[in-house]
């Protein structure tokens, strides 16, 4: 299970978690812009600090302000795919995907040849980000983010940016890859028809 309960204080925003996720399959966060769901992700991913509580992922404690548990991002082993693709333009697609490689601290139990078949990249790994489209973007980043062997991907609007006809490009992409590597990923989307 994904536990998540915590409480921080965010400008005006006063962000209270209690919740517990499956640790399989897709936990989606909806709701209105300004809500906290960005916010809420960044907990677990340990870019915000929580003022009190508990965030877990199985039996790893990522944060407990109790124990003074509160782990570096770098030692959590999440993905996080951001709402633009965040790709380094100076490198191919294929460099940016073996960045993502070299991040790794875990175990390989996602593989370079998984990864490009089930995300349709072989035909793209040569090119830089400039010559992609949004939904090719969106593909690499989900790519770069598996093969750092998250224990947790973490997607903040990751289609916001793309049209209609991109957004169901990509999904399909999405879902695969949640049935093929059987990993939890907490999704945030102010659009229902997205979740």
């Amino acid at each position: 299970m994904i536990e998540l309960h915590f409480g921080a204080r965010l400008g005006a925003l006063e962000l209270d978690a209690d919740v517990m996720l499956p640790s399989r399959g897709v936990s989606a966060i909806f709701g209105r812009s300004g809500a906290g769901k960005s916010s809420l992700i960044n907990a677990v991913a340990g870019i915000v600090r929580p003022a009190r509580g508990r965030i877990a992922v199985g039996d790893r404690v990522f944060f407990d302000h109790a124990r003074d548990i509160d782990l570096p991002i770098e030692q959590r082993g999440v993905g996080y795919v951001f709402q633009d693709a965040r790709l380094f333009p100076h490198l191919s697609v294929s460099g940016n995907l073996r960045y993502g490689l070299r991040r790794s601290r875990a175990p390989r139990a996602v593989d370079w040849d998984s990864v490009v078949g089930v995300l349709g990249l072989d035909r793209l790994l040569d090119r830089r980000p400039h010559q992609l489209s949004g939904g090719e973007r969106s593909r690499v980043a989900l790519g770069r983010a598996l093969l750092r062997q998250p224990a947790l991907l973490l997607m903040d609007e990751p289609l916001a940016s793309l049209d209609a006809p991109r957004k169901a490009e990509v999904l399909p992409y999405i879902e695969r890859l949640v049935q093929e590597f059987a990993l939890p990923v907490l999704y945030v989307s102010h659009s229902i028809e997205e979740v």
